[in-house]
């Protein structure tokens, strides 16, 4: 039961990077490469009927995770405090600046919430980064000194960063230079994404400009996994021991480089949304390579007293996880019937839906 619901907390994951991506990433084309009011009023066209449906799966796998995986849930929560109330203000300014621009129609107005779109866009695809490279370094739980415990096991608590800015420091920071490398790889990604989603959702005269981009950011891209795979070794011994005893897991690698190497034909795709696929494949591969590298790991020990978190010693009990399969049927047909409709209304271009004007 308890891989029932890992499965179902990283699927959730998953889709809530490939559609918050985009719009992440839209934020940052934003901020960098729209110069022009009508090629913002695009971008804000293209996610504005989906960022906040987006989010849902955000707070759905938060919800899964509270009832699935408690342990996890009370110690990341608190582990990780800094960084998620910075995601929490990130997220409130990204909203607040995307809805507030069209209030009203004064150019200083327009350019502070463009700016906030902005860079709340850019700040939170590298936390998410930040994060995801957290999980693969492993922290100190038991805030380990000298070989006692100084807490529980499943405790710990992470400043922003340590003087030394080491992966591998006694005393570890939420921030780091193997962390940060992550964050970038997402930063890059996220981009290539967005400027992909913008393509295949308006006819803006910004698209031929983003094909240049995209293309550009690939080379960027492929030399950071490069680096990153590079690094990860530094980092976690044997990263693939997984995939060597489990061979059929090398699909997700597989797909990562489908997408990755398939970005390079952008300038060639027919189908405007043939691009936002392979982009799609590189982040559901990526995140799933990731995961299945860790696995049965949650949250990674970086020390020998206390062990790793897993999906079997943090999970809820037999019968409550048993229980919770019906409520989750419910909610997954709603959620799904919700999100069906809601891309069905709005598929095709959406150059003159007009988002947050007054």
């Amino acid at each position: 039961m308890e891989l029932f619901w890992y499965v179902v907390l990283m699927c959730m994951l998953a889709i809530y990077v490939v559609l918050d991506g985009y719009d992440f990433g839209a934020g940052i084309v934003h901020l960098f490469f729209a110069t022009k009011e009508k090629d913002k009023k695009a971008i804000t066209n293209a996610i504005g009927p989906f960022w906040d449906a987006n989010e849902v799966w955000l707070i759905a796998s938060g919800g899964v995770l509270f009832f699935a995986f408690p342990t996890l849930y009370a110690s990341s929560f608190s582990g990780f405090y800094l960084p998620l109330i910075m995601i929490l203000w990130l997220l409130i300014f990204r909203a607040i600046g995307l809805e507030l621009r069209g209030q009203i129609h004064n150019k200083l107005w327009e350019a502070v919430w463009d700016k906030a779109f902005g860079v709340a866009s850019f700040l939170l695809a590298l936390f998410f980064g930040i994060a995801m490279g957290n999980v693969v370094r492993g922290v100190n739980l038991g805030m380990v000194e000298n070989g006692i415990s100084a807490h529980e096991a499943h405790y710990f608590f992470l400043p922003l960063w340590n003087p030394s800015f080491s992966p591998t420091a006694a005393h570890l920071g939420i921030i780091d230079w193997f962390t940060l490398l992550l964050g970038l790889v997402a930063v890059v990604i996220l981009t290539i994404h967005g400027a992909n989603w913008i393509i295949y959702k308006t006819n803006s005269d910004l698209n031929n400009k983003l094909r240049t981009v995209i293309f550009k950011l690939n080379f960027v891209l492929l030399a950071l996994v490069i680096l990153s795979l590079v690094v990860w070794h530094v980092i976690a011994p044997r990263p693939f021991h997984n995939f060597i005893e489990t061979p059929w897991l090398w699909i997700f690698p597989l797909l990562t480089l489908i997408g990755l190497f398939g970005l390079f034909l952008i300038k060639t795709f027919k189908k405007d949304g043939t691009g936002f696929i392979f982009s799609s494949l590189f982040i559901l591969g990526g995140f799933a390579s990731t995961a299945a590298s860790i696995f049965p790991k949650l949250l990674p020990s970086t020390n020998t007293v206390n062990p790793a978190l897993t999906i079997y010693n943090v999970a809820a009990d037999e019968y409550g996880l048993s229980v919770g399969i019906y409520w989750f049927i419910i909610a997954l047909i709603l959620l799904i019937a919700y999100i069906f409709i809601q891309y069905r209304v709005f598929k095709g271009k959406m150059d003159d839906i007009g988002y947050g004007e007054h």
